[in-house]
């Protein structure tokens, strides 16, 4: 798998060679390994590990539904009172993070109306934080620790 722009950790594979499993520490189980998988896999241990986010607030592969469509954000952080702050979509690192990428965690955001938004594709990592009073959003420099997406 390719080399990312995240920390290491003691990555858990399983599975054979034709098909190849990574163990989700969220969900608690081997799934399939995938390029986007690698780089959830690896974003995921950087929020818990380096941004001190608790894992018991972290969720992989929310449901959502928009009329009859049913979409899947790719990982949601809650706050204490479960209500959701933070939306991250995955993509593999061959795939260039573009405005299409944005809109699609955008159509997340209508239904879960949170306030930081993240796309990493391993190499590369955009946040913003929403501002829903004045009708906009910035892009942050760095990925915020839990403490400061709580306090805001």
């Amino acid at each position: 798998m390719t080399t990312l722009n995240l920390p290491p950790y003691s990555v858990r594979l399983g599975g054979t060679r034709n098909q190849p499993t990574i163990f989700d520490v969220l969900r608690r189980k081997y799934v399939a390994l995938t390029p986007e998988e690698w780089v959830r896999q690896h974003f995921v241990h950087f929020l818990i590990d380096e941004k001190h986010y608790p894992p018991t607030l972290l969720a992989n592969e929310v449901s959502l539904k928009i009329g009859e469509k049913s979409l899947r954000a790719d990982t949601v952080l809650y706050d204490r009172d479960l209500q959701p702050r933070m939306i991250v979509e995955y993509k593999a690192p061959t795939i260039q993070l573009t405005q299409k990428v944005m809109e699609q965690v955008s159509a997340y955001n209508l239904l879960l109306h949170v306030d930081f938004l993240i796309v990493s594709n391993g190499l590369d990592h955009y946040c913003c934080r929403m501002n829903y009073e004045q009708g906009t959003y910035e892009f942050l420099t760095e990925i915020p620790t839990y403490e400061q997406i709580i306090s805001t």
